[in-house]
């Protein structure tokens, strides 16, 4: 009797030890497109990412392991450019033969403009969204094309204030009126790009294709259930007006249909100034914005600096940097943010 149970499930394993070894070695840049590739990949093989937890992707230095992995790449899913700059060139150099796919260039991405001012007046009703960048050629989504020549690598934030004395080291700011590469946060491109991920991941490897399609298929629905609880989540405090650390929410504001008031810095790369606090303190009290969010890896004495005891003080994460890296990350990164948000706006309203 115990060979008959034992001789199916060593079949089994060797099975899944075979589709292990054939499986694509695949790199991502940020924990949550690899959580969205992981998930595809379940039970085929799991991928690597470049950036660590906890750190900038905007301007990052590569460890040796995290070089190695994007060397044995075989496929490579990247947000793009306007996130990580320095990763293009690591790409071009380490990752030449491996097949790139840049996700804020797919067809089907609603992609947003930065947006500017204190209030963020430039973009306050979303109205420039771009849905699949009909005007560009991503159609083989291969590094060689990385187009987006509106980036200039500019200093973006606090343009009129010129305080570059707390530059915490980041080689690269966000480009001022480019493209807000903060996508990922909006689950409909995710579920978008679980698509591409499974097309790309079959052409790579046709045995697993079935495996990837149902992978991508069951998490789109899942996606699609989170986002519908979270809707009902935010909806009570929809209207309650809250500033976040620096402007990397707008996809999932435009997503939930809330909206940030304002951000303390337009960028994780650089404090704000005199000039921006001072116009920050008059707009919150116009507005009555009582609840603010700081990020993890930031000190949290900014925000009390800034607004004293006066204010609710939360804590979101759009890189989900303290959760484990896996499938599961991605959502569990978008219910974190969704109930911060109720807890610090309702403590609020």
């Amino acid at each position: 009797m115990p060979i008959r149970f034992l001789a199916p499930l060593s079949l089994g394993m060797t099975l899944a030890s075979a589709a292990m070894a054939d499986a694509p070695r695949v790199a991502t840049d940020i924990a949550p497109v690899q959580s969205l590739v992981a998930r595809v990949m379940q039970g085929v093989g799991e991928p690597d990412v470049i950036v660590r937890s906890g750190a900038s992707p905007h301007g990052y230095a590569m460890r040796p392991s995290e070089a190695a992995a994007l060397e044995e790449a075989d496929l490579v899913f990247w947000m793009g450019e306007g996130l990580t700059p320095w990763l293009e060139g690591a790409i071009d150099a380490l990752a030449s033969e491996a097949h790139a796919v840049e996700l804020l260039g797919a067809a089907g991405s609603r992609v947003l403009p930065f947006r500017e001012g204190v209030a963020f007046e430039a973009h306050a009703d979303h109205g420039h969204e771009d849905h699949g960048h009909e005007d560009n050629d991503h159609e083989d989504h291969g590094h060689e094309d990385h187009g987006h020549e509106d980036k200039g690598h500019e200093d973006h934030a606090e343009a009129h204030d010129h305080d570059h004395d707390h530059d915490h080291g980041h080689g690269h700011d966000h480009a001022h009126g480019g493209a807000d590469p903060h996508a990922w946060l909006d689950p409909a491109n995710a579920q978008a790009w679980l698509g591409l991920i499974a097309q790309e991941l079959s052409e790579h490897d046709p045995e697993n294709a079935m495996i990837y399609a149902a992978n991508a298929e069951t998490a789109q629905a899942e996606l699609q259930a989170l986002s519908e609880e979270i809707k009902a989540q935010l909806a009570p405090v929809r209207d309650v007006p809250f500033l976040v650390f620096h402007d990397a929410y707008q996809y999932f504001e435009t997503a939930f249909d809330i909206s940030a008031a304002g951000a303390i810095s337009l960028s994780d790369a650089v404090a704000p100034g005199p000039a921006r606090i001072a116009a920050l303190r008059e707009m919150a009290e116009a507005r009555g914005v009582t609840c603010v969010f700081s990020e993890p890896q930031f000190d949290p004495k900014l925000v009390e600096t800034v607004f004293g005891e006066g204010v609710s003080h939360g804590v979101i994460d759009p890189l989900g940097s303290q959760l484990a890296a896996g499938p599961g990350h991605y959502p569990q990164m978008l219910r974190d943010m969704a109930g911060a948000m109720v807890a610090c706006v309702s403590g609020a309203s």
